[in-house]
């Protein structure tokens, strides 16, 4: 394993991969894609190494529920979380999203061990998940682990708030273009695994405002929806059908 870079820079709060994906592993000898484990020191790595345990996170997996003890935080190699506010009446909406770049629930980090958001596995895939308990332990002899773990809490409030406004000012067609883009960027495919249903559950409406807005970006030659799935055709004509929100929140996630 390469050696990470020393950072004779002056401090920097984007985490930069220092060590490629791939050359690094948990304990079991499993690779590690998440960027925030591959951009903290080798010294502080190793520290939790052998406390990260690979785990298989098919779609719709509940990681940890609104309100109640958080056990783990999970680090993603691959696939995406939405985090989900849902009202007292069971009406529900997406206020963010993780994917191999950040971590969940974010609240850790500030060592609460509660979350106002559910968060689900939105797009199937595979994450580290590590308990609380040395998540914490981790936090105290690794300043860069908690200084990279503020910067993306910090990240995801920006995202959480421009998404609200987003949700309650701009058409629905936008919304789901922004949410068609971030999911692309994470999952790093044209193909995305979700169904109709799913969509209208994250972005807060029903099934036939969700089939109407996809029918119009289909008619475009922007989208194709099959059972269960829909292809991006035209990034760059789904970037022109997106509102602004989708360049903000991109550049939060690019924040140095």
């Amino acid at each position: 394993m390469r050696k990470a870079r020393k950072n004779d820079g002056g401090p920097n709060l984007e985490p930069q991969q220092l060590v490629q994906a791939g050359e690094r592993t948990n304990f079991e000898g499993k690779s590690v894609r998440n960027s925030i484990l591959l951009a903290i020191p080798d010294e502080e790595f190793n520290g939790i190494r052998e406390h990260l345990q690979l785990t298989e996170l098919p779609q719709r997996t509940i990681l940890h529920e609104a309100r109640q003890k958080v056990e783990s935080v999970y680090f993603l190699n691959s696939g995406m979380i939405s985090l989900v506010f849902t009202t007292r009446e069971g009406e529900t909406v997406e206020v963010g999203v993780v994917g191999n770049e950040g971590f969940a629930p974010v609240s850790a980090a500030a060592g609460l061990h509660r979350t106002p958001h559910q968060a689900i596995m939105q797009i199937s895939g595979e994450g580290f998940r590590l308990s609380i308990d040395h998540l914490e332990t981790a936090l105290k002899s690794g300043p860069r682990l908690r200084e990279i773990l503020n910067q993306r809490a910090a990240i995801h409030g920006l995202q959480v708030a421009q998404t609200a406004g987003c949700n309650r000012l701009h058409d629905l067609d936008q919304r789901l273009a922004r949410w068609l883009l971030l999911t692309q960027d994470r999952v790093g495919s044209g193909l995305l695994r979700i169904t109709h249903d799913f969509l209208a559950t994250m972005l807060g409406t029903d099934r036939p405002s969700v089939s109407l807005a996809a029918g119009a970006l289909q008619k475009k030659r922007i989208i194709e929806y099959t059972h269960g799935a829909v292809r991006v055709l035209n990034r760059k004509k789904l970037e022109s059908s997106a509102c602004e929100c989708y360049d903000l929140i991109r550049q939060y996630s690019t924040a140095k």
